[in-house]
């Protein structure tokens, strides 16, 4: 070990023979630039929501199902697209979830959900993977957008101010309740109600 060390030390300290120390410790940090600037901009480009509906099984399915909720089309005007929902914002999480994703290139490649019969016999597999991710992260792109401590609760419904204020001070997360609120549920059929 000791001499591999010596060897690897004299290999840096002598002086390179074509280019300096400098020139290459310089070229090195633009190339790390270049290669972060191109990494992060492909890393965004397939965060939105026009990438995510290029895949047809997108388009046709998850996609059309969104537009009719709350989350597309709201009296705020603020949407939220494919990314805000399955992708977490801060960038340690969001590799990690791109990662993870990366199977899912895969049941593209082989056509896994392509149709939509497809999709439907899929769907409840597909819902209960993404409802564990959520519990587990607790809900962590929910609170991208939502914030306990930004809620009024006096301006929500009883219900809601209820189910709220127990989520608040208990371990309950935002998909224990709110599963189906951007696409619809699959058969439920044998899961016991919440």
């Amino acid at each position: 070990m000791k001499r591999w060390l010596q060897g690897y030390w004299r290999v840096l300290s002598r002086p390179s023979v074509h280019f300096s120390f400098g020139f290459l410790t310089l070229g090195g940090f633009v190339a790390g630039i270049i290669f972060w600037g191109g990494f992060n901009t492909a890393l965004e480009a397939t965060n939105t929501e026009a990438f995510c509906i290029t895949c047809h099984e997108m388009q046709a399915n998850p996609y059309q199902e969104l537009k009719n909720t709350v989350h597309y089309s709201n009296r705020s005007g603020v949407r939220a697209t494919c990314s805000d929902c399955h992708v977490p914002h801060d960038w340690t999480n969001k590799i990690g979830r791109k990662m993870e994703a990366s199977k899912e290139v895969w049941g593209w490649l082989f056509g896994t959900i392509d149709t939509p019969e497809k999709f439907e016999e899929k769907r409840r597999e597909l819902a209960e993977r993404e409802w564990r991710r959520l519990k587990a992260n607790d809900s962590l792109e929910c609170r991208n957008c939502h914030q306990f401590d930004s809620m009024d609760f006096t301006l929500q419904a009883p219900r809601a101010r209820q189910a709220h204020s127990t989520a608040l001070t208990s371990d309950g997360t935002c998909i224990d309740c709110h599963k189906g609120i951007a696409h619809q549920l699959p058969d439920m059929t044998g899961v016991p109600a919440h």
